[in-house]
């Protein structure tokens, strides 16, 4: 860089200063300044930063159509700048400050309007206070052919960043979109990419091709960048020499969509895990490097045990935090080499390769249940978290991924339904139990649509009269093939499929009627029924009821519905609200089984109890002295409940039960459940019997 005289202004920010040859007379400094005049070449300087000129000669005040220098420097060049043209003058300055360079360049300038095109030599100057200045030397450009100069416009204003490279990388061109991309003026064509092998391997594929296109990471001075570039093997126009001409578009934007489109599809976005979607192949990946290293794979399926609770008694909210800090404790206890996906719900998926030392077969899924053994807080409350587990070996318990997850979804299945093993391996008798519950739920579905059902009913008798009191209706099903089928054969499938709420239904249509019917024959016994927690999460459940009297013509206050103490210890959302309306709908609500759930005092007061029936367990306390059963009467009296003993099978059972103020008991002692025209009959043979 040289310095440059000004002799034209007096702003002294503006002016530049003077050779000391110049500042000490020993050459006429106005000599000089007529040399500059007398040129054929334009020469001026432009103010960067206020976008103005500063000094010009005389061709230049030609070239720039001025009437004076003056003028010419009252003329705001930034007024009809365009973008490209501004950020290109940024870059030289940018680069003179840097580098002592010069760049000659094809420019179109409109002074007043009209085109002129020159072939202008630009290099940096300093002025007096610091600033870097444009030094430009111009002459007109004689080759004027429209192509190339359109060309040259379009390489200047176009947003794709064009560059012409050296083959060993050096830069010899650039235009403005792509020197704003690079971060230095010097910057090879390799060390722009993140990753220089993908500069590499695009060079040498154009080599083979002469062309080579790719997506690539780029560092610009925004930082990384996805760029797609276009490289084509050229030669130099000036040196004649091999280079490679560089396209590039800025795709980042597009890049990321894509990326997070990707993800999306792949990824669970409540907790980050993998999704179904992406697991087929990722796993398959897993048991290939098993199957290639000799090792063993377990495919776990994990599912929260309380997971609705939490959903339907703390929210929605609560529920996802719950499934994130589940997603959390699962990946860091999952293996760098493991997979742990979210399947839906609450269902989670682990693809774990088993260490070679470890000899227990399921140690990591008992591991799983140790880290879930102590509360987790939830929505600021301590809460347990209770996972059941079911898996399969690979090898030995299936060699695909499909087959995997059929055989880890049975062995689920059964820990599910065992509150003692909450881990439990797959075996070949649980798809044989499983195809035996999908055959039974078929003839289920079947024995709906041509009512195959039938009611049996067991007598409630006073202890101290052993009169008929009341009954129990108990379901059987008349299979056409296996005859008279006990409920406890086919009732937890229908709890399981569902098909319960159907079957309630009916059941509850039987025993209205039945009751209506005997008022009319003037039998005034009050039946019960049992409910299921299934049914009363049914939304439709108490409508029925409700619509039950209308539909039957029975009295409510005569029915009663036997519940499970696990429906008034949490399984059931709104449990108080489900039996308040119930009980306002006139039914007696009465605890089934009571003293196996552990309800305690204080929590029966709560809900709006009229009965509780012993479990039959209880009745062996009595040769004992019968405490438990003692505290169970003196609950039940504190509550204002009535009182029923269930399996009741000796004299001496019945009579401690009428000693110590129990005064309904049910059992083999007094009668089986017997068919509705069997305990019609008994019924009327007891009218009889009072008659006489």
């Amino acid at each position: 860089m040289s310095d440059f005289p000004d002799r034209l202004h007096n702003h002294e920010e503006n002016s530049s200063s003077l050779p000391q040859s110049i500042a000490d007379g020993r050459v006429d400094q106005e000599l000089v300044f007529s040399i500059f005049d007398r040129l054929d070449t334009g020469v001026w300087i432009f103010d960067f930063d206020h976008k103005r000129i500063l000094w010009a000669n005389r061709k230049a005040l030609e070239i720039t159509d001025s009437a004076t220098l003056e003028e010419l420097r009252s003329r705001d060049m930034g007024k009809d700048m365009s973008h490209s043209v501004e950020q290109r003058l940024r870059q030289y300055q940018q680069d003179f400050c840097k580098h002592d360079v010069s760049f000659a360049e094809i420019w179109t300038l409109y002074p007043k309007g009209t085109a002129q095109v020159l072939q202008v030599v630009m290099s940096g100057i300093r002025l007096n206070d610091g600033r870097m200045a444009l030094l430009c030397e111009g002459r007109p450009h004689h080759e004027q052919q429209p192509e190339t100069l359109r060309s040259a416009e379009a390489l200047m204003h176009t947003t794709v960043m064009i560059s012409l490279f050296a083959e060993d990388g050096t830069p010899l061109y650039r235009n403005t979109a792509a020197r704003a991309a690079c971060p230095k003026l010097e910057t090879r064509f390799e060390d722009q990419f993140v990753d220089p092998h993908e500069a590499r391997r695009l060079l040498d594929q154009v080599v083979e091709d002469r062309t080579a296109r790719l997506v690539a990471n780029i560092e610009t001075p925004a930082g990384a960048r996805w760029h797609e570039l276009t490289i084509r093997a050229c030669h130099d126009a000036v040196s004649g020499q091999p280079a490679y001409l560089v396209s590039e578009i800025d795709v980042t934007e597009l890049h990321e969509t894509k990326e997070r489109a990707q993800y999306l599809a792949s990824h669970d976005t409540l907790t980050g895990l993998s999704n179904r979607t992406y697991l087929k192949e990722r796993v398959t990946q897993v048991l290939q490097t098993a199957a290639d290293n000799n090792q063993r794979a377990t495919l776990y399926l994990v599912d929260l045990d309380d997971f609705k609770m939490v959903n339907d008694s703390l929210g929605h909210a609560a529920g996802d935090a719950l499934l994130q800090i589940v997603a959390h404790t699962l990946k860091e206890l999952a293996g760098p080499d493991d997979i742990v996906a979210r399947l839906g719900g609450d269902e989670f998926l682990i693809c774990h390769l088993e260490e070679p030392d470890h000899h227990i077969p399921d140690w990591f899924g008992q591991a799983l249940l140790a880290n879930f053994a102590t509360s987790q807080l939830i929505d600021g409350k301590p809460r347990q978290i209770g996972l059941s587990i079911g898996y399969a070996h690979f090898p030995e318990d299936g060699k695909s991924i499909d087959q995997l997850m059929r055989n880890a979804d049975l062995a689920l299945y059964q820990a599910k339904t065992d509150p003692k093993c909450k881990c439990v391996r797959y075996r070949e008798r649980m798809r044989l139990l499983r195809d035996e519950h999908h055959s039974i739920k078929k003839d289920l579905e079947r024995a709906i649509r041509d009512n195959e059902f039938v009611l049996h009913f067991q007598p409630i008798a006073c202890t101290n009269t052993e009169r008929v009191v009341g009954a129990e209706a108990l379901i059987r099903w008349h299979h056409p093939m296996k005859g008279l089928v006990r409920p406890d054969e086919f009732v937890p499938i229908a709890e399981e499929t569902g098909l319960i709420n159907d079957i309630g239904a009916w059941v509850g249509n039987q025993v209205g009627a039945l009751q209506a019917d005997l008022a009319k024959a003037g039998f005034s016994i009050p039946l019960s029924m049992n409910v299921s927690p299934r049914q009363m999460s049914d939304p439709h459940f108490m409508t029925r009821m409700q619509a039950l009297a209308d539909l039957t013509g029975c009295h409510p206050g005569m029915i009663s519905l036997e519940i499970t103490e696990s429906v008034l210890l949490g399984d059931i959302p709104n449990a108080f609200e489900t039996l308040t309306v119930l009980k306002a709908a006139g039914y007696r609500i009465v605890i089934d089984d009571f003293g196996t759930g552990y309800s305690n005092l204080a929590y029966l007061h709560n809900y709006p109890i009229d009965g509780i029936k012993i479990d039959r367990m209880f009745m062996e306390d009595i040769a004992t002295g019968g405490a438990i059963v003692k505290l169970i009467l003196s609950l039940a009296s504190a509550l204002g409940a009535e009182v029923v003993a269930e399996g009741v099978e000796t004299a001496e059972q019945r009579t401690w039960l009428s000693e110590n103020g129990c005064n309904r008991f049910q059992g083999f002692l007094y009668s089986k459940p017997v068919p509705e025209d069997d305990f019609r009959a008994m019924l009327r043979s007891q009218v009889r019997l009072a008659v006489m």
